[in-house]
């Protein structure tokens, strides 16, 4: 079974919760996952008022909107996913009243369509950061793999993330998802995040 053999696989998962019902992750939290992935602040802010009583790990992995800033951190996840920039960091640091776990979000598949910092300033820019935003608690690095059918192009993305992981000596590795994160732990993730596998 599929939710046992993730358990197993000896990573941190992050079950992503963004297309499923407050109820839907219910089951899943009994079976023994304790972290979940939000990638709007609106579903987020739902999902933990309907699930108060569960002690959920709550994590914020979409694009965050300079507008929904305050809201995300007035909910205080666990941890942030999906900062990409230093201007975005620094907006977000000079709001905090406490300390924030954040994960740099690197677009290592050089893809138009995805966010991320460019992996050629990547490491300088996670060291600025980490100097500058005292209320990051910056530990770590995330990315989404290439989108290709080309197994030699993922794991391509994959290794660059974790070549920044390793240069930044950063403690988390966040990469992979349901369609590659084997791929992913084969290539030094320590954390997936996995949505339609877990859920279906």
């Amino acid at each position: 079974m599929i939710i046992d053999d993730v358990k197993n696989l000896g990573v941190r998962v992050v079950a992503v919760s963004k297309y499923v019902e407050p109820s839907e992750v219910v089951p899943l939290f009994n079976k023994g996952f304790k972290e979940f992935g939000e990638n709007r602040v609106q579903v987020l802010k739902q999902k933990i008022e309907n699930l108060k009583d569960f002690d959920i790990k709550w994590h914020f992995i979409g694009n965050l909107q300079k507008n929904k800033v305050n809201e995300l951190i007035r909910l205080k996840p666990a941890m942030w996913q999906s900062c990409n920039s230093y201007e975005l960091a620094t907006y977000v640091d000079k709001r905090l009243d406490y300390k924030l776990d954040t994960l740099f979000e690197i677009n290592s598949a050089f893809e138009s369509t995805k966010y991320g910092a460019d992996p050629n300033f990547a490491t300088d820019e996670f060291f600025k950061i980490k100097e500058s935003c005292k209320n990051l608690n910056l530990i770590g690095v995330m990315s989404i793999g290439s989108n290709s059918d080309d197994k030699k192009e993922i794991i391509k993305s994959f290794e660059l993330t974790y070549k920044i992981f390793e240069a930044t000596k950063s403690q988390i590795c966040s990469m992979g998802m349901s369609d590659d994160y084997k791929l992913a732990i084969k290539c030094g993730s320590n954390m997936i995040r996995l949505g339609r596998i877990l859920f279906k």
